[in-house]
């Protein structure tokens, strides 16, 4: 799974989750692919008879039929390769690979999916590719200068790609004829520099998470996570998704970028000294006592203690702490509080005065201010220019801060610039796809990072047309796109677990739906019907009068919500 959202990423931008998401609509809704949440690259070895029929199915397509017929005929299927077939390298499910049953309607996005998925398959029965290869040395003046050129002369398993061989000779080196002694016409010298390595992009932040393992110092600790890394093909999707919806990270085209909220995360736990959160040490640890409870050594009881311990401490080392006592490397601020004229200084949330409550948020917008920005507001009570905010819903825009009389910190802008986030870029809606009609106004809604929205209303017009949005997260559920797709077709979702009350901090489940109020559409919710509740000592009731008691339960609890 981890492979197939590396490659989906890297060749169609696909999220992680999107990518986990088309493949189990795949798996349930079409039947087309096996099972996707495995970390398993091979096949079992009684496999082969049904790799065999998997494959009189692909021959009778158009797309995959030459190549399928040509792994029969040449009898490329063999037991005996234990790159393909190997019980020893699968886990709880084998690799994805596609059913005996053939795709009838599959969208865009779903076809990419299941191609990938079948020339894969396709291709790891085929040869390898051959190459023909020239290396050339040249000398000038004693010093050898190497040249290499390639043609592809049977391209094997690159062919299921569109390969072909080279007809002619044109990729390779033109070689010097015996004797012959070649001439240096130019030298030139380039000084350069190396540049820092790129941002992670969902496809390597995958591989960085599946091979974690290798940022472990200890020996036995970095073989406990050799097959591991952090989280599971079916989850690191997700933990990604959760770093972006609890705004840790952010999406810029293909890259991820971290927030300021993430650097004051790290900051945080390194001044309550629980560096164990931040490394992988910790998930080798854990894999390495369950191993060894595995056969035996340790028991459950001795385990969960070191885990409860270590709680105990990160606990009691955050309620040591308040916000404005976090270790760090904090600056002095050279001007003085406009307010009474005391020393001013940084701590880890706030620039604050060490006399009066007067202070201020170093992170306003998902942007965090710099020590020296800090101090022209102080200074000279505005800061311009500022760029990199991002409004709720997920857009840059540029700003200005000033302080005002009553020595808070406000946005503003030039009189013909409008409101909070309205100078963010407009969103191009052109390059993505809707995720269903809007139930207001009939426009399409599209996923945002932070909300689905309406795009009539992310458009801000006066007078206001359209302003239906709904967030990704509510109440901690995240809202999955196929959710979301079935409120805005159906009027209503699946029953979502997840809630969690804002006032009560108690689970809660619910469908969502969409409410219509006179001219206002908005997603509310539902709440499944409860069973009545029996006294202790009452006889079972029968199936009518257990119907009739939830028929009068659910009445009162009607009336009861009219009332309040």
């Amino acid at each position: 799974m981890t492979s197939l959202q590396r490659e989906a990423n890297s060749r169609f931008g696909f999220s992680a989750r999107t990518t986990l998401s088309l493949a189990q609509a795949l798996y349930e809704k079409h039947k087309v692919l096996t099972y996707p949440r495995t970390d398993a690259r091979a096949l079992p070895e009684d496999y082969v008879q049904t790799v065999g029929q998997t494959l009189e199915v692909l021959e009778e397509t158009n797309r995959y039929g030459t190549f399928a017929r040509e792994i029969r005929t040449k009898k490329y299927v063999r037991p005996s390769n234990k790159r393909v077939f190997d019980n020893s390298k699968i886990s709880d499910h084998f690799a994805i690979i596609p059913t005996q049953q053939l795709p009838k309607t599959l969208n865009e996005i779903e076809e990419k999916l299941y191609d990938m998925v079948v020339k894969r398959f396709l291709a790891v029965f085929f040869p390898s590719a051959e190459f023909q290869q020239t290396t050339r040395i040249t000398r000038v003046e004693g010093e050898a200068f190497k040249s290499e050129g390639k043609v592809l002369v049977n391209a094997g398993w690159l062919a299921v790609y569109g390969k072909e061989a080279d007809t002619e000779e044109t990729g390779n080196l033109t070689l010097v004829a015996k004797g012959e002694t070649p001439k240096a016409s130019e030298v030139i010298a380039k000084e350069l520099q190396t540049k820092p390595p790129a941002r992670y992009s969902e496809a390597t932040l995958l591989s960085a998470m599946e091979g974690a393992g290798k940022l472990v110092d200890d020996e036995e600790l970095r073989a406990a996570m050799q097959e591991k890394g952090l989280g599971t093909p079916a989850t690191r999707a997700s933990i990604i998704e959760g770093l972006i919806m609890q705004k840790y990270l952010v999406r810029e085209e293909k890259a991820l970028k971290p927030t300021p909220q993430a650097f004051s995360l790290i900051t945080l736990l390194n001044g309550l000294n629980v560096p164990e959160l931040t490394q992988p040490d910790l998930t080798a640890n854990w894999e390495t006592q369950l191993a060894r409870m595995e056969k035996g050594e340790i028991s459950r009881a001795t385990f969960m203690a070191e885990i409860a311990e270590m709680a105990k401490h990160i606990v009691t080392q955050a309620k040591g702490y308040e916000s404005d006592t976090v270790p760090g490397d904090f600056a002095d601020l050279r001007t003085p509080c406009p307010k009474c004229g005391s020393a001013m200084k940084e701590n880890y949330k706030k620039f604050s005065c060490t006399k009066c409550d007067f202070g201020f948020w170093k992170i306003l917008a998902s942007r965090q201010l710099s020590v020296e920005e800090a101090e022209i507001l102080i200074r000279d009570k505005r800061v311009e220019n500022l760029q990199g905010f991002r409004s709720k819903l997920g857009r840059t825009f540029d700003a200005n801060l000033r302080m005002n009389d009553a020595f808070e910190i406000e946005f503003y802008w030039d009189e013909n610039e409008g409101a909070v986030g309205e100078g963010a870029d407009p969103v191009d809606f052109s390059t993505m796809e809707a995720v269903g009609k809007c139930p207001k106004c009939g426009a399409g809604v599209f996923e945002l990072e932070t909300a689905y929205i309406c795009e009539v209303a992310a458009k801000k017009e006066k007078p206001r047309k359209c302003d239906f949005r709904s967030g990704r997260v509510i109440l901690q559920q995240p809202i999955e796109r196929e959710q979301m797709v079935k409120l805005l077709t159906d009027g209503k979702t699946d029953l979502l677990t997840k809630f969690i009350s804002s006032k009560t901090r108690r689970p809660f489940q619910a469908f969502l739906v969409v409410e219509r109020k006179k001219d206002e559409v908005k997603v509310g919710f539902e709440f499944p019907p409860r069973e009545p509740k029996v006294a202790k000592g009452a006889p079972a009731a029968t199936k009518g009068q257990t119907s009739a008691a939830k028929a009068s339960t659910e009445s009162k609890g009607k009336v009861a919500v009219k009332k309040k």
